[in-house]
């Protein structure tokens, strides 16, 4: 054991011998019972069709202006207005030093695909609001500009490097399909024949669509480049299309819908009002005519980031552990499940979009402050019948699980990885949760019998502990500081090791009795010998 880890260790201890206590909960895994299942592929990341094909995304914070932005937008923020020849745009309306151009991303990098590949199975879904307006080319030489009504190119190069990225990282692919102004026929319906031929070469390449939405966050819809005017009756007309031709031509990818956005009865909702004359679409005028989607899907943001600071609905790190910030997650879907009882009953849910803040990420979105933002919301989303959960984004901006010019792991990657490694998809009442000490729990993956235990311990200050009958591995992960990029294991630096192996992720062994939990730390638990009967079959 290395001094660095001792001297940590120690600090830990030092911690826990001088901060508050709370009083032990007393557990018995083995009576956990099952409330719910999720996807193989529960925990799953976004990749923005920007990103693909190149154009201007939100720029880091270090070269922003510190000038006040224009106008607000969020991460599915349009490319309404023309491409220009370094790709899509910015979204006309929104200033445009909130941006910065990027090439496409190299899906081909040994390192992006390794640690994608460690969090398989996934979905890899493919999407923003770019996407809406998204040429296909229509050869393999594509034009430098898209056509009329359209606002970036997509390459059939590009789209088959997502396809071999997709294949060889375990990730099937959801999307949208373009819908704006250039999709349409002179009457204003929408018309199949783009998404038909990207959808038949992607087949014909080996690819699977595994599920589609018709339109990515159509509450924006006017931000998201459809038709001036475009109103929830021209939508549903449009989904019934949509609906037609996929169950007639790709009857085995998944439909969802309708993908909103905002409109949350929340102070932080980024949609509410809309954006200066850009009017909010209501999500249950939408799902009126989405009810013959598989599942409904929607999007969640808590707050906008420091990028777009003049619409308001901020957070702060001061407040990235606090039960307001946490819970935000829970009453977005409370205001979405009202909409889904009474348009799609039934229907599972699906998260397609979602991270620390909209407009790409606050600047503490790339430190240990999130990731319990990241594994909290995992944890709750699953108890409550949503069956798939989409990170944004795998490798942009600051929300990015990995940094998007070295690919190295930032701490939600981590946690991620051990979400990945312990959690099965039979979900278990570990019961209340308070502040100081969030539980969740789900068969351990890989065990019958055994279940996986995630304590939470979001206090700054309070010590946490839980009582078991049960032997353990801990894993225990705490920031070096919490604000700070560097995240432990029990004590040891997570980093990647020689030819961008991944380091031993080694459980501590914990004996039956009280384990106790630092202020600002998350744990799992690996409980094998726990035979809870609701796990015999995992």
């Amino acid at each position: 054991m290395g001094t660095s880890t001792c001297f940590h260790l120690a600090t830990l201890a030092l911690g826990l011998a001088a901060a508050g206590s709370l009083e032990a909960a007393p557990l018995s895994p083995a009576t956990f019972p099952r409330i719910g299942t999720v996807d193989a592929r529960y925990q799953s990341y976004n990749v923005e069709m920007l990103e693909v094909t190149g154009g201007r995304f939100w720029k880091p914070y270090k070269d922003i202006q510190k000038t006040p932005a224009k106008a607000s937008g969020h991460a599915g923020a349009p490319a309404a207005a023309a491409a220009t020849e370094s790709g899509a745009a910015a979204p006309a309306g929104m200033n445009p030093d909130l941006y910065e151009y990027r090439p496409p991303i190299n899906l081909s990098n040994p390192r992006l695909r390794k640690l994608a590949r460690a969090l398989g199975p996934a979905y890899m879904r493919v999407s923003g609001t770019w996407a809406n307006t998204t040429w296909f080319a229509d050869t393999d030489t594509p034009p430098k500009s898209p056509p009329e009504g359209y606002g970036g190119v997509l390459t059939h190069r590009q789209w088959l490097g997502v396809i071999t990225f997709s294949r060889a990282v375990d990730a099937p692919i959801v999307t949208s399909v373009p819908n704006g102004v250039g999709t349409r026929g002179a009457d204003g319906v929408w018309r199949p024949d783009q998404a038909r031929r990207w959808l038949a070469f992607t087949v014909a390449h080996g690819g699977t669509i595994a599920a589609a939405e018709y339109f990515n966050e159509p509450t924006m819809a006017s931000m998201g480049g459809a038709p001036k005017g475009y109103d929830a009756a021209a939508f549903g007309r449009d989904f019934r299309v949509f609906d037609a031709f996929m169950r007639k031509e790709h009857p085995a990818t998944k439909l969802l819908g309708p993908g909103s956005v905002g409109e949350a009865d929340a102070p932080w909702s980024v949609a509410s009002g809309g954006y200066g004359d850009m009017q909010v679409l209501h999500a249950a005028d939408l799902a009126a005519s989405t009810g013959d989607a598989d599942a409904f899907s929607y999007h969640h943001y808590g707050a906008v980031s420091q990028r777009c600071a003049a619409m308001g609905h901020q957070t702060s790190a001061a407040d990235a552990l606090s039960e307001d910030w946490l819970g935000r997650t829970d009453r977005t879907l409370a205001f979405y499940r009202a909409v889904r009882d009474k348009h799609m009953p039934g229907k599972p849910f699906w998260n397609t979009e979602t991270a620390d803040a909209a407009c790409g990420g606050n600047p503490w979105g790339a430190t240990f402050l999130d990731t319990f933002r990241y594994l909290d919301q995992l944890g709750r989303l699953a108890r409550q019948d949503v069956k798939v959960v989409i990170h944004n984004t795998l490798a942009s901006s600051d929300y990015g699980l990995l940094d998007e010019h070295t690919y190295q792991p930032r701490p939600d990657y981590w946690g991620a990885l051990l979400w990945r490694r312990l959690m099965g998809t039979v979900v278990l009442d570990a019961g209340p949760s308070r502040e100081g000490l969030h539980l969740y729990a789900q068969c351990l993956r890989g065990h019958p019998g055994g279940v996986a235990l995630l304590a939470i311990n979001n206090s700054r200050s309070a010590t946490s502990s839980v009582d078991l009958p049960n032997a353990s591995l801990r894993y225990t992960l705490s920031g070096n500081p919490v604000d700070s990029g560097q995240v432990m294991l029990n004590g040891k630096p997570l980093r990647l090791g020689p030819n961008d192996a991944l380091p031993r992720i080694d459980g501590r062994a914990m004996a039956a009795g009280t384990v106790q939990f630092a202020p600002a730390t998350i744990t799992f638990l690996a409980i094998a010998g726990a035979s809870d009967p609701a796990c015999a079959g995992s």
